[in-house]
């Protein structure tokens, strides 16, 4: 029984870092550091280089990568076992921590440099506009500009506010709305044919 349980578990946790993997890359990272974080975090135990390599069937170029990428986004930590000169890594496991410091990164490595250059655009028509506020053309840009960067701005007081480090709004938030709370989640319902719910299907 013990073997049918492990086998089932392991089972498990492979289809868990093959579907983490598959959303990885829709977020733009590599599978590969997607698959090395989905195994640490679902194993909840520290794994060495040797561990993620044999687990996942990469190199040790492509493991080494992955777990300095993932200390970078400061989502897995370094941890040492006494007596094991080996160096082990293991994910955060609150989930609420790991998201906040996801969408930080993503607002740092794409929000923040597309911010930077439109403020650059925007400079190159900003004395033409008070030379010649006439021109509809040009006035209509900058207006188009400055409610994206105004959008932008807003983004970022929100990320702020939301997936600081010390911050824990967006989980508070999520609370008062009643979008989350104890327990495992409830399953999707659906009609007895399988089917989404028509009134599901109109709200989507």
């Amino acid at each position: 029984m013990a073997n049918v349980e492990t086998k089932q578990l392991t089972e498990a946790q492979d289809r868990f870092v093959a579907a983490w993997g598959k959303m990885g890359t829709a977020w733009g990272i590599s599978r590969t550091m997607a698959e090395v974080h989905a195994l640490l975090y679902i194993t909840g135990e520290p794994l060495c280089t040797d561990d993620v390599m044999e687990r996942l069937q990469i190199s040790r170029g492509n493991a080494s990568m992955s777990l300095r990428a993932l200390l970078e986004w400061g989502i897995v930590e370094r941890v040492h076992r006494r007596g094991d000169r080996k160096e082990y890594f293991q994910a955060e496991q609150d989930v609420w921590v790991l998201f906040r410091a996801i969408v930080r990164e993503r607002m740092k490595r794409e929000v923040d440099p597309m911010r930077a250059s439109l403020y650059e655009i925007r400079d190159l028509t900003e004395d033409r506009v008070s030379k010649d506020a006439k021109d509809p053309a040009l006035v209509a840009h900058n207006k188009r500009l400055d409610s994206m960067l105004e959008f932008l701005e807003t983004m970022e007081k929100m990320s702020a506010s939301f997936v600081s480090p010390a911050g824990r709004g967006l989980q508070a938030a999520a609370k008062i709305l009643g979008f989350v709370g104890g327990g495992r989640a409830e399953p999707r319902p659906s009609s007895p044919g399988g089917s989404t719910p028509d009134s599901e299907r109109e709200a989507g």
